[in-house]
């Protein structure tokens, strides 16, 4: 069973949508394994998108992920990486598939609800970050 970070954005926190994506998780045999509801800090983001610093989206990524609370989660199954990406669609909401949840709540390729790792190694670190050594 693979194990993934999942971040439900500020953006879908303020418009009350996180009940909604869980449960587009759920509904495609994934489980909720850990839950946190928090406003990260700068320097916690940085941490989290380290691979992306010097890009021209990093600063207003930044800004944008530590403007309100995000729910972070891990969420467990078989192929939970690939499966979780199908599920969230596209970064970018107008390429998205239909019925994606980016498609579906999402304003732009900011604003666009969630995050999820986007390998092993990306799920390792980002769950130890997020969660320590708690997850197994």
């Amino acid at each position: 069973m693979e194990k993934s970070l999942v971040l439900i954005k500020p953006d879908a926190v303020k418009k009350n949508l996180i009940g909604k994506i869980i449960s587009k998780y759920e509904d495609n045999n994934l489980k909720v394994v850990a839950l946190r509801m928090e406003k990260i800090t700068e320097e916690f983001a940085s941490r989290h998108y380290k691979e992306h610093i010097g890009k021209d989206f990093y600063a207003p990524l930044l800004k944008f992920i530590t403007s309100g609370p995000l729910c972070a989660l891990v969420l467990e199954g078989e192929n939970a990486i690939e499966r979780i990406r199908e599920i969230n669609g596209s970064t970018d909401p107008e390429k998205a598939k239909e019925g994606t949840i980016r498609k579906s709540f999402s304003t732009n390729k900011t604003e666009n609800c969630v995050h999820a790792s986007d390998s092993l190694e990306s799920a390792e670190r980002e769950i130890k970050l997020w969660f320590g050594n708690n997850i197994k």
